[in-house]
């Protein structure tokens, strides 16, 4: 960050050894980005990319009607302006949203025309409203009916396919059983899993378990095929005398040979001799690739294809069939010359899947269909139709299954295939691939993945969560509009008349509203608002649950290094589900999370940063950024300090490929304001970070002494602070505004030259705590784009101050500070050190009763002049009133219902006029043990209802607010 001169501000000294080659980055980009994504609002229709709203409209239309005749597509959206800002709905309790209107387009064909040529009969082009979008304030949060929320990222596996086993658990002999897992976007999961006796099953969505094969023949293959893609052959052919086997010398070895292998006359392998790799040179050598053998060797070998009298047609043997004698003798007779057999061995070549064919019970494509549709829906009597379309639309329809652009690349990248982009939905290939890798796998070629590396674990942001809810509240509307389409077709309607908004905004308030990951942001202090929109959660729809989360998920991975915080998590049941991304990370495309390294190259470390994943940087070798390096930026240690593959180990520095940027690289936010962190103890800064966000703001904020460098960025980018816009002359500033004179530079034509900041002053904030902002600067100042101009709540001089500076003292004091006790000095408590403002806000509401209206008076029956003493004529308490508890802040009466009176008590009453019987007070007092002065008033009337004089004179100080604002724009702009 370039310095600036102009602002006010304390020089600080570092003691750094190693200078900042990257500037800590925007904090709250993780958010921002994602949502701008999301909206594409800046963006032309025409150039939108494939993300958030624009993919939402384009996966769901266009919707076509049953007969095919009507067609209705999506042109392009817009946004509107939001109907209040920011604070007027806080005030309000509103929602902060934008109107979301689409252009759809009606085409509808002609009916009679020949369907191969479709003739366009009309079309009709309308804006249709899709109800309110809510809108990113400009700190990252949302403003729903009134409160500040937050959306916290997500922390879910990623699409894709996963090879696993059960660690011996399974079995009581402790046998390990491979297992594939096909996880899409949406869709049905897919899994493969081996059983003791090693036969392959297949799982989808978790049902019950069938054979693998029955997939597979679903898919089309028959048995021939299938044993062809999973098996090599070995020809044995059949002479009268003897049987010759086309050798392949290298399929021997560790075989025990039960007949001597000779080449020539020399025998090589003696019988009962193990076949070593010594033996398979020989043969090698000497080129042999027929052997005699005897007829034991094919007893019980598997025949590869059937095998068909070439005479009669008919079938002498299937494939899959085990060689018996009979059988041997069967072949001969029929004068079969060659056969072939499955190569299998019990080192790494098993029969896996010849053995799982044996247990199917199924023999065509529709039988297997048939036993799938079984499995999904029991119960139900299968047809041939309704199979084909159950097992059509499991993973090869667009509409119920998405691999999604990620999941794409993961499944091809774990299966060795050179493309990362393809199909969202499965292939023949695919299923057949995710079967040899298992295969492979279970024969001892490939290992299994670590579910919990951060190469496999990904983050879904809010605009991603929003476009997903979006995407539900189409597809609803999509089934509504399918029917009304029919309609469109005979009775001529327009679009508007077919499309009912109300499910796509039912679904976003409902996600903005009460999903589990929209929470009530915290805003103890500027520290805890950063955090909370910084924090990862692995819980939430499509996520974990506390009760079922293990201890691998919660801990520590070696890839967490540089992208999520190994500190700071709570103490608690969300131990490691809950974390906070470290202080540099960022998302990629893909969601995945990459941290930035230095370049080195040949020893000599360079300021060329590159961002590495957790999938790329495990082939790096990386050093730390403590590494120490001579003045030319040469590693000068013999071996240094590096990491590779997710082990610590030494490396020379000619190994070294990329070195961290900084030191406080892998830790959080709030753990990088802990001076001096690698002293503490893990456990206590684990603690430090997380009270750090629970310190409310004093009454004066005193900079901290000793800090770490960080207390500027978290001040500015949480908001609290007012920052600069343009760079100027500041004309004039009082406790609530600042008016500054822009320089002329940095006016663009058309735009004012002046900017006026209206300070923040005694507000709530989500935890009752109090908003205040106190200007920095003073008239004539000259001030530069992003200089601070205001401090916030806890911030002094644009630095965050959480606490206060005081001596401490460890040691006993006559018992009064036994255990967790701790004393304080009466100057602690006369200075107000640690005196705090808690702002209360409480609401009266006066509404129409079916026996008459409310009342909102200081005419109060059976109270006494003293208990109205502050109260205007309106019955309002006035500002600036110190009141304590049971006094009246408004006066309210509400009609209570008429008691039949006698004729004599009529009669006194209209005398007397007595009225107050009729009316009950129903006041809004103050709360008990509650002590403090009124700092505001507001008072909401609805459109229609005549407003009374307290009313009145609130919206005339709102208005000379604003005056004062334009008058001083036109001033300044006048002497410009």
């Amino acid at each position: 960050m370039a310095y600036s001169f102009t602002e006010k501000k304390r020089i600080r000294k570092s003691f750094g050894k190693h200078p900042s080659v990257l500037d800590v980055p925007y904090l709250l980009a993780t958010q921002i980005d994602s949502f701008r994504g999301f909206l594409q609002a800046d963006t032309k229709p025409g150039e939108r990319e494939s993300y958030g709203l624009h993919a939402a409209f384009s996966s769901v239309f266009p919707i076509e009607s049953y007969s095919g005749n009507a067609v209705l597509e999506y042109v392009e959206y817009r946004l509107g302006e939001p109907v209040f800002d920011v604070r007027e709905c806080q005030l309000r309790g509103a929602t902060y949203a934008a109107p979301l209107r689409v252009l759809v387009k009606l085409v509808i064909y002609d009916k009679d025309a020949p369907a191969s040529s479709k003739k366009v009969k009309e079309v009709k082009e309308q804006e249709i409203y899709m109800g309110e979008l809510p809108l990113m304030t400009d700190n990252g949060t949302f403003v729903i009916n009134g409160t500040e929320r937050v959306i916290v990222s997500q922390l879910h596996r990623s699409p894709g396919v996963f090879f696993d086993h059960d660690k011996g658990k399974t079995h009581s002999s402790g046998k390990l059983l491979f297992s594939a897992r096909v996880i899409p976007y949406r869709g049905s999961w897919l899994d493969f899993e081996f059983d003791p006796k090693d036969c392959v099953f297949a799982r989808i969505d978790r049902r019950r378990k069938i054979p693998a094969t029955i997939l597979l023949r679903a898919l089309g293959y028959e048995t021939e095929q299938i044993l062809d893609m999973f098996f090599t052959t070995d020809t044995f052919h059949l002479g009268k005398d003897d049987i010759e086997l086309d050798l392949v010398p290298e399929r021997l070895r560790g075989e025990t040979a039960i007949f001597d292998i000779k080449s020539g006359r020399k025998v090589i392998v003696e019988t009962g001799r193990r076949v070593t790799a010594r033996h398979i040179k020989q043969l090698e050598k000497d080129g042999i690739n027929k052997l005699s053998v005897p007829r034991e060797l094919m007893i019980g070998k598997v025949i590869a294809h059937n095998v068909v009298d070439t005479d009669t047609g008919e079938i002498i043997a299937n494939a899959n069939d085990e060689i018996t004698e009979e059988l041997v003798e069967a072949l001969m007779a029929a004068g079969v010359k060659e056969i072939k057999t499955l190569f299998t061995n019990d080192l790494d070549h098993g029969p896996f899947i010849s053995d799982t064919l044996r247990i199917d019970p199924t023999t065509t494509q529709l039988e297997a269909q048939i036993e799938i549709y079984r499995m999904m829906r029991p119960g139900e009597p299968p047809t041939k139709d309704a199979a084909q379309n159950l097992f059509a639309n499991l993973f090869f329809s667009a509409d119920r299954y998405d691999l999604s652009a990620v999941g794409r690349m993961k499944f091809n990248r774990r299966l060795g295939r050179e493309e990362s982009e393809g199909e969202g939905i499965l292939s023949n290939e695919d299923i057949v691939d995710v079967l040899k890798t298992l295969v492979d796998i279970a024969n001892g070629n490939g290992v299994v993945d670590d579910i919990d590396h951060l190469g496999n674990r990904r983050i879904r942001c809010v605009g991603e969560m929003a476009e997903n809810q979006f995407r539900v509240g189409l597809v609803r509307v999509e089934r509504a509009v399918k029917e009304r389409l029919a309609l469109a077709e005979s009775e001529g309607l327009m679009p508007q008349e077919m499309i009912n908004a109300k499910p796509v905004s039912a679904a976003i308030k409902e996600f903005f509203g009460s999903s589990q990951l929209s929470q009530f942001m915290d805003q103890n202090n500027p520290l805890s608002e950063v955090t909370h929109k910084r924090r990862v959660s692995a819980l939430g729809p499509g996520g974990l649950t506390r009760e079922r989360a293990g201890f691998e998920v919660r801990d520590v991975h070696p890839t967490h290094y540089g992208r999520v915080c190994p500190i700071e998590t709570p103490e608690g049941p969300n131990i490691g589900l809950i974390n906070s991304l470290a202080v540099y990370s960022r998302t990629n495309k893909y969601g995945f999370l990459e941290t930035p390294y230095r370049r080195v190259d040949d020893g000599k470390v360079t300021d060329e940063i590159d961002y590495l994943s957790a999938i790329e940087e495990g082939r790096f070798v990386i050093a730390q950024a403590s590494a120490q390096t001579d003045k030319n930026g040469m590693l000068t240690e013999e071996l240094v300090s590096s990491r590779h593959q997710n082990e610590f180990t030494l490396s020379s520095p000619d190994q070294v490929e990329y070195m961290d940027v900084s030191p406080k690289q892998i830790v959080s936010v709030a753990a990088s304001m802990i001076p001096f962190l690698e002293h503490d103890d893990a456990n206590r800064a684990l603690m430090g970070s997380n009270m750090q966000r629970q310190a409310v703001p004093t009454l004066r904020a005193e900079k901290p002494l000793c800090g770490t460098g960080m207390e500027r960025t978290v001040a500015v980018d949480s908001g609290v602070t007012v920052v600069a816009k343009r760079g100027g002359k500041v004309d004039s500033v009082d406790a609530a505004r600042i008016v500054v004179r822009v320089n002329d530079d940095e006016t663009v034509a058309g735009e004012s030259g002046v900017d006026i900041y209206n300070l923040t002053k005694y507000t709530r904030s989500n935890q009752n705590t109090c908003i205040n902002q106190r200007p920095l600067v003073k008239s004539g100042d000259v001030i530069g784009r992003g200089d601070v101009l205001a401090d916030g709540p806890s911030t002094d001089m644009g630095e965050l101050a959480l606490g206060q500076n005081l001596r401490v003292a460890f040691m006993p004091w006559n018992g009064y500070n036994f255990e967790d006790s701790i004393l304080i000095s009466e100057n602690v408590v006369d200075e107000d050190r640690f005196t705090t403002i808690h702002i209360n806000e409480l609401t009266c509401m006066a509404r129409d009763t079916k026996l008459g209206s409310e009342e909102i008076t200081a005419d109060i029956p059976n109270v006494g002049e003293s208990s109205l003493a502050k109260l205007d004529e309106s019955g309002i308490v006035y500002i600036g009133a110190e009141v304590r508890e049971g006094d009246i802040l408004v006066g309210k009466v509400t009609p209570k219902g008429e008691a039949q009176l006698t004729p004599e008590e009529k009669l006194l009453r209209a005398i007397f006029g007595e009225k107050a019987s009729d009316v009950k007070d129903t006041s809004l007092r103050v709360g008990s043990g509650v002590v403090g002065t009124v700092i505001d008033v507001q008072v909401f009337t609805r459109d229609g209802v005549e407003k009374d004089a307290r009313a009145q004179q609130i919206e005339e100080t709102e208005l000379d607010r604003v005056r004062k604002d334009l008058h001083d724009q036109q001033r300044i702009m006048e002497e410009d």
